[in-house]
């Protein structure tokens, strides 16, 4: 189950990293690259920290070979259409959700505690973004004053894992824990709903004796 909703999320991430890029007007190599981070970044560090090997895009060749065909089929469309451009930031908030449940899960099939796969349910979903906007010249919004992004994450990664204790179906577990991370990331950009934030002068007046 995890595998599928991994596959899922690999394409969710890899166009939003694709339309991202063509965004930015970059060619295809530019346009490859990004969305490969993005699908890739926050799936490889998880690998990284539970020793899981080959990393995940390795042992699942057919996975670089998809985001492959996503940046050659975006390459050759002279114009990407508007209605497309809108879902960019749907395709966002869905690569976040489905990332973060499967990193939390894996990080539970490998016998973490609740809050550690929570950290790298978060960690999954958030990462590849981050990759992507600095490759893009962006401050990624996990870094500045922006609607919440990895706070939204982390809460749908403790609904999954609380679901996932409750119900012997991890179907349910996993589809509400997705639903809620992405409702939630799609209120707060809605809603521009924030984290608060110290001003510089704040942060200046603490250093004065």
């Amino acid at each position: 189950m995890l595998q599928f909703i991994e596959l899922l999320a690999v394409i969710a991430a890899g166009t939003f990293g694709v339309l991202l890029a063509r965004r930015k007007g970059m060619d295809f190599v530019g346009v490859f690259s990004v969305a490969c981070m993005t699908a890739f970044g926050g799936g490889t560090l998880r690998d990284l920290f539970l020793d899981r090997h080959p990393l995940f895009w390795i042992q699942n060749h057919h996975y670089p070979l998809i985001v492959f065909a996503l940046a050659i089929a975006t390459s050759l469309a002279r114009k990407i259409p508007k209605v497309v451009e809108r879902a960019l930031y749907v395709l966002d908030a869905l690569g976040l959700g489905l990332f973060s449940v499967v990193g939390a899960g894996y990080a539970m099939e490998a016998d973490t505690s609740w809050f550690i796969a929570s950290l790298l349910g978060t960690v999954t979903g958030t990462f590849g973004g981050v990759i992507g906007d600095v490759v893009c010249n962006e401050l990624p919004s996990l870094f500045r004053s922006a609607p919440l992004y990895a706070t939204c994450s982390f809460l749908g990664c403790w609904v999954y894992l609380l679901l996932r204790t409750a119900f012997p179906d991890q179907f349910i577990a996993i589809g509400v824990g997705i639903v809620a991370i992405v409702l939630l990331r799609l209120v707060a950009l809605y809603w521009n709903i924030r984290l608060p934030e110290f001003s510089p002068a704040d942060a200046d007046d603490r250093r004065q004796p």
